[in-house]
């Protein structure tokens, strides 16, 4: 990172990325549905499973923001594109060493713990599609830690837990800038083509997304990343409100 930040690389090579990315052994791998229940509690144990789900989300992270940079290098984009996404890259890897720094004062590790798969098999379906895969790595999966994230907050400082609830205030502050980036490119890439964004969203998360996108929303750190309740708003369960969350 500091070599390409400095110009001290000045081409991309042309090396198709692997369809399956390097993993430790740890943590096993599991159906979603065989996981533990997500629940913040006074205790330890609650709070270490919380933690531990959101270190597996920045694992997956890092490993979708390097894999935007360089997959689709042929396509000869922008050289900001890459400079954007691997910096995201950068900041997925600093959030990780944060929650495995909280984790270990807590007496726990990363992979202590079962995680899934579901946020690359979600990303790898989309892997051909530069378009689909800023449709849904940034503006599904990001996204929808803006929605969730301000909730946990509130919760651990119910627990009265302060050093998790800083390390989530910096991640999620980070995030919305993220979501900013892959929205920003989805646009520019929309231009190329000359395709309508909210159009073409819609298209793109219908066809690989296989899932509900589920109120309420953070409307606020929506609109911060400049990502518009015209685009998740018709493809909402209409039964819930969308709601502003703090």
């Amino acid at each position: 990172m500091a070599a390409w930040r400095a110009n001290q690389i000045t081409e991309l090579g042309q090396t198709h990325p692997p369809d399956r990315r390097a993993r430790p052994d740890k943590p096993a791998l599991l159906p979603p549905r065989s996981l533990p229940r997500r629940r913040i509690t006074a205790g330890t144990a609650g709070r270490v499973v919380i933690l531990h789900t959101i270190a597996h989300i920045e694992v997956n992270a890092i490993d979708l923001a390097f894999d935007m940079a360089y997959r689709f290098v042929e396509q000869s984009l922008l050289k900001d594109f890459y400079i954007d996404w691997l910096g995201v890259a950068d900041d997925e890897a600093r959030h990780f060493i944060m929650l495995s720094d909280r984790l270990a004062q807590m007496g726990a590790a990363y992979g202590d713990l079962p995680a899934h798969d579901g946020l690359w098999r979600a990303a790898d379906a989309t892997k051909d599609d530069l378009l689909a895969q800023l449709a849904i790595a940034p503006l599904v999966l990001e996204a929808r830690g803006l929605d969730v994230t301000p909730a946990m907050i509130e919760k651990l400082t119910n627990a009265g837990d302060p050093e998790s609830n800083a390390a989530l205030g910096i991640i999620m502050t980070d995030e919305v800038g993220h979501v900013a980036v892959g929205k920003r490119w989805f646009d520019y890439v929309c231009g190329l083509g000359r395709l309508d964004p909210v159009s073409s969203w819609h298209r793109l998360v219908t066809t690989y997304f296989h899932g509900d996108l589920k109120p309420p929303f953070n409307i606020a750190a929506r609109r911060a990343a400049k990502f518009s309740a015209a685009f998740h708003g018709p493809l909402a369960d209409r039964n819930d409100l969308v709601a502003p969350t703090r």
